[in-house]
């Protein structure tokens, strides 16, 4: 075995050098390739410690980690003689991605697991004990890898034997690599250069494919062996590139060593996968392109040369990416104009145009005058075109709102230019810090003795840690670089050199101090380690790429259309945006930006992190107490606790800790940038990729980590169709608020005293209830013990539940405290739905009682002659009172106990306190205070108010319901029909259900003479609410059961059956009172079914264009090791799985609804600020000022009728018929989904114009 023996010296090298322990790890360090900080940790200590989890660990059996890891370099010697086309291995739907030392992501292939597996056998004893290795068997695998090898380089002798190149084409190869050189074909002696050439050499199908404008196959044709996992249907982007777990981490792991200068690192793991047919079907062009765009900003021609001869070989189509890239080589580099020349032909030749080449292609840095250099020495003439700006809409709803007949003039900010330019300073430099430390509203007592000394032992402990997480962090990359699998296999090593390590150090002491006293999963605090360690990333690689600076002359520019001061007003945020950035289209681009990183990869670089921190953290024991015994203990512990009857670890900390954070009760808290509202007005979104803020990455389509079908989904769509989706959230997003100081003084006066769980402000810990003893006496029944057991666990679940309520409105209430003085703005994005959301997570209009009552329009206007009224009459809607009363009846209320609203407003905690008893106490208190300025005033009419008033749909998902099916009777129920009074559909149904309740009474059914005189429209108000959203029978019972055991006469041991009793009669009066409803809901529902049943998930378009998929599978298992424990991802999103019919189908209809009454919302945000309204939205509760809200009912009426005048079922019927169905004829399943889809329920009888006379329609 000549061939075997040269591929064990390595190996044996390396095993040499494991077992000689005493070599110098200065000697080592000074050689290796790794970044200086780990070289210099060298100096620091230790590299062995026998404490740390991630070193090697003594296992059972008696074999240490050093002969173990022995084992897998034999193996891996042994690999080398076995064919590369191994494939990998799942079993059971659960992928197993083994993790060597935290940090490698590619799982083991079968080989060599059945390699270790013969290497070791179990005695009876439990040891394990060496089986050699049978050579007769790799010698068989070595022959015929010979022989597979032979025939693959005969093919390629054939292949590039029948085009011979013109003798004018040659390249010099003395710009290539050796291993280029030897293992050429045949012609590489002549001087043939695959780069130049590979037009001539590519198949004449696929030319015919680029010339008839077709999309290239990007496909890895020619991989050998078994799939090792599914192919990832339908989740490729335009260009073919695959975005599995797998590839995401592979292209996120060759950023990453190219951003940190490790190109070699890059290359070698290219080739690791490219090499191998079995793992080259991961590789994609964008991962090739990756590494042509680092080797061209070094101006190796040779690498390029090399990995276009490797794009041939995986029969991948070099694209835009793959020719920019070389010749932005060719512009860094004295090349000649032949070599350039013959690159452009090969660019015509595969297709592509110079003019979309400079055009389209996102470049970054100087990457586009590189380019322009090399193009400007074969075509001295050539001028970049002017890039074209996308204008119009797809969507019939709004083609005359885009069509600027005559001038349109667009509100404008309060604010000067210059304010506005200071305001955008502030917001960079806020995120280029990528923290900001704020005070802690409990900061505001004053902090006594003991708090000054706990704070003072924190601070030490902290210091020590650090010093200890910085040794082990950098000790850990030592090891990773060290033991780091050879041949290119991904690791963790560039993902922890990309910030510098004092920045990892921050965050996992940030995430210490974060931590509940109870614990948290380890999941969850992986998960928000990884993230935070992405969004610093993404936020570097965008400072250095210089697109920062381009934002930066784009943003001041852009501000003259919102600035008062100026004179520009005919543009819309994102329309205005784009123009400047095509004047400015020679410079960076803005889209390309760094790639996701897979769910799997956050996870495993955050449990590598969490491991350091169980390690090296410790504290004495004796810290707290006066013992003399001095013992190090961990502060946080690893263990494992049961959720749903699933075993899970936990990282819990240690009481001693928790005590001191407790004393501390520390001043100041520390939150990402992008938790903090923004103090300028956010980037407009422009695409799927960029938009809101100006440095954190965010999308536009919100979704669970490792989704990306959305994404890819927005990217394909024509540029001009979402244009409406991107204006709203640009109009949402615009809106600038303010603090309502009054109402925030008085909540925290009440929160830093002790709270009050009825007004919503949570009770501190030491509010919660104390933990009953658990005795064992001898007397107890095991009744009594289950019952301490009940009462023991019910009291911990509520001081889980009050530490995470008061954590929550903490947060809340210091960023607010934090705002106080300032003007600040909310960044939107949204769900796959279309439903929009503010982007901070905390602070927002979305939240509770509490954070609606505390802010206020920026922007303030007078209340008009109509305002005050308004406001009386949303003061009463907020009270929850004379639901079912006319809005006269509503004003004269208001006016009748004037005397308490503003005794309520002049003494809101020591007077008659009116207004704690409403529904919504601190928004009533808010609007009682602003009802009171306005009559203070010498005249109401001209007093400027800041107060947002709410119009609120009833019950709009029943709204929408009924307009789709022209139902007369379920219109009238839900205001869509004029009338004198409102409709109240939950009232109405409260009586049905009682009139249900009266007659099953009479029959003698004892449950219904107990519920007598307890249906109210309270107890079933969810339930009819949710029907419409997909509630089920034991969602609603459960609904129900809630709101019954909040009712104190109730008897509780009734609870179960009433619920059960209720949900069925609230489920049979709806039946009755929305028949075309039902059957909408039934058609969507076995719409879904019958797709999801054929493979497929569930997809359509809505009437504004916005795309959506239902990103519903069935469960997907994925396991990986890390030092700490296995951990098991669960995922319902993973598309190589088969969708989830169950969750498909009744997800459908309550999904469309929500698309329709996103579509309705965008529609009205843009109509009002055509009128200039300030409008705000929180889902269908609309929000402008008191001045307004006649002008904004008006504008969503009709908005609502140009919607549904739409033929929404029928474009959905053709859109199915069209996506899911195929003309190929006998196929009866084929024939049942072309029946369904085309039985589009029959409408009724209702006019929609209706709609429009209609004054509680939105109320």
């Amino acid at each position: 075995l000549e061939a075997g023996s040269e591929a064990l010296q390595p190996c044996a090298a390396a095993m040499a050098v494991l077992r000689v322990r005493a070599v110098s790890r200065l000697a080592w360090a000074a050689g290796a390739e790794v970044c200086p900080s780990c070289r210099a940790a060298v100096e620091l200590g230790p590299l062995w410690r026998s404490h740390s989890s991630a070193s090697l660990k003594k296992e059972t059996g008696g074999r240490d980690g050093t002969s173990e890891l022995l084992d897998v370099l034999e193996t891996q010697v042994q690999q080398e003689l076995q064919t590369e086309s191994i494939s990998e291995f799942m079993i059971d739907k659960v992928n197993l991605t083994h993790l060597e030392n935290s940090s490698n992501f590619a799982s083991k292939n079968v080989a060599e697991r059945s390699a270790e597996e013969q290497m070791t056998r179990k005695t009876e004893n439990g040891g394990a004990v060496r089986n050699p290795l049978q050579p007769t068997r790799w010698l068989e695998k070595l022959n015929r890898e010979k022989r597979t090898n032979q025939k693959r380089q005969q093919l390629l002798q054939n292949k590039f034997g029948k085009f011979p190149s013109p003798p004018d084409v040659n390249l010099p190869w003395e710009d290539l690599p050796n291993n280029i050189k030897a293992t050429g074909t045949e012609n590489s002696q002549k001087g043939t250069a695959v780069l130049m050439t590979k037009g001539k050499l590519t198949r004449s199908a696929k030319l015919e494919k680029w010339k008839d404008g077709q999309q290239p196959r990007a496909g890895l044709g020619g991989a050998g062996g078994d799939e090792t996992e599914p192919s990832h249907l339908g989740l490729e982007d335009k260009e073919g590139n695959k975005y599995g777990n797998t590839e995401m981490s592979i292209l996120a792991f060759l950023e990453m060593c190219i951003l940190t200068g490790e190109l070699e690192k890059a290359q070698q793991c290219l080739q690791f996968y490219h090499h191998s047919p079995a793992r080259r079907k991961f590789l994609g062009i964008r991962m090739y392109n990756c590494l042509l765009h680092g080797w061209a900003k070094k101006g190796s021609l040779s690498q390029i040369v090399r990995l276009f001869v490797m794009l041939e070989d995986a029969d991948l189509e070099p694209n835009l990416g793959s020719y920019a890239a070389a010749l932005e080589c060719m512009g860094r580099r004295a090349t000649s104009a032949k070599i350039i020349r013959r690159c452009v032909q090969q660019l015509k030749e595969n297709g592509f145009h110079l003019e979309e080449l400079v055009q389209d292609y996102p470049y970054q840095e100087d990457e586009r005058e590189m380019v322009l250099k090399a193009i400007s020495s074969v075509r001295p003439d050539f001028q970049p075109p002017p890039r074209l700006q996308a204008h119009g809409c797809s969507s019939p709803l709004l083609r005359d709102f885009y069509i600027k007949e005559q001038l349109v003039s667009y509100p404008k900010l309060d604010f000067s230019l210059q304010d506005l330019q200071e305001r955008f300073h502030r917001q960079l430099e806020m995120e280029k810090a990528e923290n900001i430390t704020i005070e802690s509203v409990e900061a505001m007592k004053p902090p006594t003795e003991q708090h000054v000394k706990a704070r003072e032992l924190l601070n030490a402990l902290r210091s020590h840690w650090r010093k200890s997480l910085l040794q082990a962090l950098q000790e850990s990359k030592l090891r990773l670089a060290y033991f780091a699998p050879c041949y290119g296999r991904v690791n963790l090593y560039p993902f922890l050199c990309v910030l510098d390590d004092q920045e990892y150090v921050d965050l996992m002491l940030q995430c210490l101090c974060s931590l509940p006293p109870k614990g948290e999963s380890l999941v969850t605090v992986a998960k928000e380690l990884g993230t935070k360690i992405y969004r610093r990333c993404a936020i570097q690689r965008r400072i250095q790429s210089k697109a920062v600076d381009k934002i930066h002359t784009i943003y001041d520019a852009y501000l003259q259309l919102l600035a008062k001061d100026s004179e520009l007003n005919n543009y819309l945020p994102r329309e205005y945006w784009e123009k400047l950035e095509v004047e400015m289209s020679l410079s960076p681009s803005l889209v390309r930006d760094s790639s996701l990183w897979s769910h799997i990869l956050l996870m495993q670089l955050g449990t590598h992190l969490v491991d350091l921190m169980v390690q090296e953290i410790r504290i004495q024991k004796n810290v707290l107490s006066s013992s003399s015994e001095q013992k190090l203990i961990p502060v946080i512990y690893h263990m494992y606790s049961y959720r749903s009857y699933r075993q899970i670890g936990f990282i819990k900390p240690h009481p001693i800790f928790t005590q001191i954070l407790s004393d501390a009760a520390e001043s100041t808290l520390t939150f990402d940038a992008y938790v903090m509202p923004m103090v300028c007005p956010p980037v407009p979104w422009t695409s799927p990729s960029f938009g809101a803020y100006v440095l954190n990455p965010v999308k536009l389509m919100r979704c669970v980590d490792g989704v990306t079908q959305h994404q890819l989904l927005l990217e394909k769509c024509p540029t001009n169709q979402l244009h409406p989706v991107l204006d709203a959230l640009n109009q949402l997003s615009n809106c600038p608020w303010k603090i309502n100081q009054q109402i925030l003084d008085i909540i925290i006066s009440i929160f830093n005293d002790k709270g009050n769980e009825k007004l919503g402000i949570p009770p501190p810990l030491s509010e919660a209830p104390m933990i009953p003893k658990y005795h064992l006496e001898g007397d107890q029944s095991a009744c009594d013990k289950r019952s301490l057991k009940w009462d023991i666990a019910q009291c911990r679940k509520k001081t889980v539940e009050m530490y995470s309520l008061r954590m929550d409105a903490l947060y809340k209430l210091s960023i607010a405290n934090h705002m106080r003085d300032q003007i600040f703005w909310f960044p939107h994005n949204m769900d796959f739905r279309g439903r929009t959301y503010p982007c901070p997570p905390y602070f927002n209009h979305l939240g509770s009682d509490v954070t609606r009552a505390i802010l206020l329009f920026a922007e303030g206007k007078p209340l008009g002659e109509h305002g005050l009224n308004w406001l009386k009459i949303h003061l009463i809607n907020l009270t929850g009172l004379k639901k079912r009363n006319s809005l006269q009846q509503r004003l004269e209320y208001a006016n009748e106990i004037m005397e308490d609203i503003l005794d309520s407003a002049a003494n809101p905690l020591t007077g008659r306190r009116w207004w704690m008893n409403a529904d919504e106490p601190w928004q009533t208190l808010a609007c009682c205070i602003e009802i009171a300025k306005a009559l203070k005033s010498p005249d109401p009419s001209k007093y400027i108010s800041h107060f947002p008033v709410h119009q609120d749909g009833s019950c709009n998902g029943l709204q929408h319901y009924a307009a789709l099916g022209r139902d007369v009777v379920g219109a009238t129920s839900v205001n869509l029909m004029p009338c004198d009074t409102p409709q109240d559909v939950y009232s109405d149904v409260a009586q049905q259900v009682e009139e249900f309740r009266r007659q099953d009474a009479k029959k003698g059914l004892v449950i219904a003479q107990v519920l007598d005189g307890f249906i109210t429209r309270k107890v079933v108000k969810q339930t009819v609410m949710t029907v419409v959203y997909g509630v089920t029978k034991y969602g609603g019972r459960l609904q129900i059961a809630k709101r019954l055991k909040e009712v104190d006469s109730f008897p509780e041991e009734y609870i179960w059956e009433a619920s059960h009793y209720l949900v069925h009669q609230v489920f049979n009066g709806l039946k009755e009172m929305f028949s075309g409803t039902r059957e909408i809901q039934l058609w969507l529902t076995e719409s879904a079914r019958i797709i999801a049943k054929s493979g497929s998930t569930v997809e359509w378009v809505t009437p504004l264009g916005l795309p959506i998929v239902q990103p519903y599978h069935r469960t997907k298992s994925t396991v990986f090791s890390s030092a700490l424990q296995s951990v098991s991802l669960r995922t319902t999103s993973d598309v190589t799985e088969k969708p989830d019919t169950v969750k498909q189908k009744n997800a459908f209809p309550p999904n469309f609804i929500h698309s329709l009454d996103s579509t309705h919302m965008m529609l009205t945000a843009l109509q009002c600020h055509r009128r200039g309204l300030t409008f705000v939205s929180v889902h269908d509760c609309f929000w402008t000022h008191a001045l307004t809200v006649d002008v904004m009912n008006e504008v969503c009426r009709k908005q609502f009728v140009a919607l549904h005048s739409q033929p929404i079922l029928q474009e959905l019927s053709d859109f199915m018929l069209g996506k899911y169905c195929t003309n190929v004829p006998g196929n009866l399943e084929n024939q049942k989904m072309v029946n369904l889809f085309s039985r589009v329920p029959q409408t009724g009888d209702f006019d929609l114009q209706k709609v429009k006379e209609s004054l509680y329609f939105f109320s």
